[in-house]
């Protein structure tokens, strides 16, 4: 069966799943919907008091096999009539404990009295192809229950509430106004009146299109990085402090520290959030020579680790001399980003950082103590400095793509700038029309008007089961 046939056979389904998190919880959620969802309802609800069923409307009951006539929980039902609902069709959720062989066993009667079990994000895919939200507003769905840190929320909330599609909508706009013109040339060819007027249609392109879609472009690289975060390795000779680094950021003793050079021997990683970055820190076997054999393994592993990194902590000892070691891992890091982080200053106060400037020219030097948390915040903000660009402020409410709308981004500028040109050279209305074309095409895959099906597929397929 292919995905078309597939998709073709559940249209008219009623779908259903279990809308909670594996697990024991106070509270488990089966969530169905579909035009049989109703009925199910009534084939499996005995209400605690005859009533009226109204709808958006909690109601008490027993959730009983129809078969036996067997209690199943005591739940709280509530049934949503089309298309005041989630998917804009009729949407039941059942409210009962949260025992997962319970949730099984309701969602097993769901499914034998009529419903079929929904597939991962099927409920908002329903909801982005019955109009209720557009493509970027279903992405951010996903993006809010990944989401890492606060401010990751605060975009994925803004997307949802439709501040991408705004923007979207106006540039759509604008590059509409820019064809219906094109194409009143191409009907009328033989007029002796300007319909094009070069000057003022790169005007409107550059300062409506060309303009705003930089904007967007610049800000997905770092909307990239408070969604997805970034991988920080810490580096450094053995028993310079590195455990005792990832122990400070994690205020948790999460690394063996000992006086024992080699002690880690292996990779350890965690995430932190560093002023609402995500940052999975690694930290690595201290790299030395004449390791034993369990500990060149750490090494080596240290080594990969270090090539996929967005972001070097070298720590260096502050208390002593840099050593030929030291110099040694700043070659190795080469042209990465790298911070220098001179640890251990509560045994040297007062520590004149010149010389590691000298040293490590290319590596501005914080120096901090791992032991007392002197400098910890210094060292948050240069690492937050160097991965967004500069520390600007962080803006709740901006607008920011994500990597599949960064890359339609990029194709709708080319297709602007191509028509930039085409306009300065003065060629012909049809050859315009199609860059224009090309751009529309460009935006709505963004917002879902002329996104393929397997793209759709790709986006919700990445959802958890009952959203």
């Amino acid at each position: 069966m292919t995905a078309g046939q597939h998709r073709h056979d559940r249209d008219g389904a009623t779908i259903a799943a279990i809308a909670t998190p594996p697990g024991p919880g106070g509270i488990g959620i089966i969530r169905i919907s579909g035009p049989a969802a109703g009925s199910i309802l009534s084939e499996l609800f005995i209400p605690h008091r005859q009533k009226p069923r109204v709808s958006h409307q909690l109601t008490y009951g027993r959730l009983v096999d129809p078969a036996s006539g067997r209690p199943l929980d005591e739940v709280m039902a509530v049934f949503m009539t089309a298309p005041h609902s989630y998917t804009r069709e009729d949407v039941v959720e059942i409210q009962c404990h949260g025992s997962f062989l319970v949730l099984q066993e309701i969602l097993g009667l769901v499914l034998k009295v009529g419903a079929v079990a929904a597939e991962p994000g099927e409920f908002t895919k329903r909801a982005f192809l019955n109009g209720r939200i557009d493509l970027t507003q279903a992405e951010a769905v996903i993006e809010l229950l990944q989401a890492k840190t606060g401010e990751g929320m605060q975009l994925a909330l803004s997307q949802l509430e439709g501040g991408l599609h705004e923007r979207i909508v106006a540039l759509r706009e604008a590059l509409i106004a820019i064809k219906a013109v094109i194409e009143v040339a191409i009907d009328f060819p033989d007029e002796d009146v300007e319909i094009i007027k070069p000057r003022q249609m790169l005007n409107d392109l550059q300062g409506q299109v060309i303009t705003p879609l930089n904007d967007l472009i610049t800000a997905a690289e770092r909307g990239r990085i408070f969604r997805e975060g970034i991988s920080v390795v810490i580096l450094g000779r053995p028993n310079v402090g590195k455990s005792s680094l990832l122990n400070s950021l994690l205020q948790e003793d999460r690394a063996i520290v000992t006086e024992i050079p080699g002690t880690t021997r292996d990779i350890i990683e965690e995430y932190l959030d560093i002023r609402g970055i995500p940052v999975r820190i690694i930290d690595t076997a201290g790299i030395r020579q004449g390791a034993e054999a369990v500990e060149e393994i750490g090494i080596r592993k240290a080594r990969q680790k270090l090539a996929s990194a967005d972001l070097v902590l070298l720590v260096v000892d502050g208390a002593v001399a840099l050593t030929e070691e030291d110099r040694a891992l700043a070659e190795i890091i080469g042209g990465q980003p790298a911070i220098l982080v001179v640890n251990k200053i509560d045994l040297a106060p007062g520590k004149d950082l010149r010389p590691y400037q000298t040293d490590f020219p290319r590596f501005a030097p914080v120096a901090i103590s791992a032991k007392t948390g002197q400098g910890l915040a210094r060292l948050e903000a240069a690492v937050f400095a160097e991965v967004s660009g500069g520390g600007e402020p962080w803006e709740p409410n901006a607008c920011v793509p994500n990597v599949r709308h960064a890359a339609a981004l990029a194709g709708a500028l080319a297709a602007s700038r191509q028509l930039e040109g085409a306009l300065r050279e003065n060629l012909p209305p049809d050859l315009l029309a199609i860059e224009v074309q090309a751009g529309l095409d460009h935006l709505g895959d963004i917002i879902g008007e002329t996104t393929t099906d397997d793209v759709l597929e790709m986006i919700f397929t990445r959802f958890c089961l009952g959203k």
